[in-house]
């Protein structure tokens, strides 16, 4: 039974990871997943104090991937319209293969602007702030699915 888990909780820490570049499944929850299955395993490889610090993390990632765009787009002069427009972009560039994850956000942070009645050089700075940030939160969710996936398969 325990290779039972071991390989579920490796396809979470996998999916997790892969999904920590897409916004359909949020990375780092689904990793952490796969870390709770390898806890059924005997002998238990981590404390519920390493479970504890690592949901905590999860939270305040979380948290920051929808404050990090936001904030980006914001730092360089972006309204609520390009910051609506940048979370549009995200979920319609979801349809468009990795390109639209990744130009999604600016294009749309870009047009909300525009609409909002900026000129084209501000919705520019704005739309980069928008794409910088949504880089940087992406980063984290790696970062994070990255590091238990370690600490998973040097357990194993």
């Amino acid at each position: 039974m325990e290779l039972v888990w071991i390989i579920l909780g490796a396809v979470f820490i996998i999916g997790g990871f892969i999904s920590s570049f897409l916004p359909v499944l949020p990375g780092p929850p689904v990793s952490f997943v796969g870390l709770l299955l390898l806890r059924l395993t005997s002998p238990t490889p981590f404390s519920l104090q390493f479970f504890i610090i690592w949901a905590l993390i999860i939270g305040i990632l979380m948290i920051l991937d929808n404050v990090i765009p936001a904030y980006g787009t914001k730092k360089l002069g972006g309204t609520s319209y390009g910051i609506g427009g940048s979370m549009v972009g995200l979920v319609v560039g979801i349809f468009f293969s990795p390109v639209g994850l990744i130009l999604g956000p600016l294009v749309g942070a870009f047009l909300g602007e525009l609409v909002a009645g900026q000129t084209s050089n501000r919705a520019i700075k704005s739309a980069l702030g928008s794409f910088f940030g949504f880089l940087a939160s992406t980063l984290l969710k790696v970062l994070a699915s990255g590091i238990m996936g370690y600490y998973f398969f040097t357990s194993i």
